[in-house]
């Protein structure tokens, strides 16, 4: 998670306020856009994750309806793909994940909903790139093409997001076959994404690119373990993320217990050093992970 839900909401609240006072209800692109402008700072102050649980849901809403009448805007687009992404792993499909072992039925039901908010996150982030770029998605599912897609750095957090929650919606949806064949889709976006910052929000992309070569039945375990030592090197051991990542694909597929518990304890100290949302999600994942262990390690 890399937005501080809450204290953007208060003040997105309060912009949509004086904007609907000013312009009688009737709220044109050019105040969208400006509100939008509000919503997309990375400014990551607040450290209580249950409170941007509660105030995640209307916050989502009413980006993601600004974004209906601005479909267009990028930014917007971003951090309504992000914000869908980052609710649907941190809030609902950890949960699943945490019930699956003595509760399989239930999971399964909570992991459908992760599923429907990984394909809203994606639709959106999708539409935007379409809209922007003619002929976008074409191209992307035409991977023979000798026309090469070009896009601007700006692009890079919508790419990313749009790989990330494509690959969770095909992760938690395992009865759609045609989706899983889109798995190749997900991971031009985030070689798009790559190409244009491949340090991008602090190793987040790097392990997102390990995540998905490591998935890949075509990947390379040692190419899937470069990327996730450089996405440790870019995290700077500020972002705990790329540390879970290596830890849950690289230290279990080893049954490397001493790798495991390395990374995850690095995790749980960097989550302390540096408090924020996304850091704090990793922790609660780093203890649940360490936490059941035995079971992961010897499976």
């Amino acid at each position: 998670m890399s937005n501080s839900w809450v204290k953007k909401f208060f003040s997105f609240a309060g912009i949509v306020m004086a904007s609907l006072a000013i312009s009688g209800c009737a709220m044109n692109t050019f105040v969208i856009d400006q509100v939008a402008k509000n919503l997309v700072s990375d400014d990551d102050n607040e450290q209580d994750l249950w409170l941007a649980r509660d105030a995640s849901p209307f916050y989502l809403k009413l980006t993601e309806n600004l974004l209906i009448r601005s479909p267009a805007n990028l930014k917007l687009a971003e951090t309504v793909c992000s914000g869908f992404t980052q609710y649907a792993y941190t809030f609902i499909a950890f949960e699943a994940d945490k019930l699956e072992a003595s509760d399989y039925k239930s999971a399964e039901i909570i992991r459908e909903r992760a599923s429907k908010m990984y394909a809203r996150a994606y639709k959106h982030g999708i539409k935007a790139l379409n809209l922007s770029f003619t002929g976008f998605e074409a191209r992307l599912r035409a991977p023979n093409s000798t026309d090469p897609i070009v896009l601007p750095v700006s692009s890079v957090g919508l790419l990313y997001w749009s790989a990330a929650s494509l690959g969770g919606w095909i992760s938690s949806a395992k009865d759609m076959p045609d989706l899983v064949a889109d798995f190749p889709v997900a991971l031009r976006l985030a070689s798009l994404a790559w190409k244009l910052d491949p340090s991008y929000s602090q190793g987040s992309l790097a392990s997102l690119m390990g995540t998905f070569e490591w998935a890949n039945p075509n990947g390379s375990k040692p190419l899937a373990t470069h990327y996730f030592d450089l996405a440790l090197q870019y995290s700077k051991d500020q972002n705990a993320g790329p540390f879970v990542s290596k830890a849950e694909r690289v230290a279990v597929a080893m049954k490397d217990k001493k790798m495991f518990e390395q990374l995850l304890s690095k995790a749980i100290d960097i989550a302390l050093k540096y408090p924020s949302l996304q850091n704090e999600a990793m922790r609660l994942r780093a203890q649940w992970l360490l936490d059941n262990a035995q079971e992961l390690l010897e499976s």
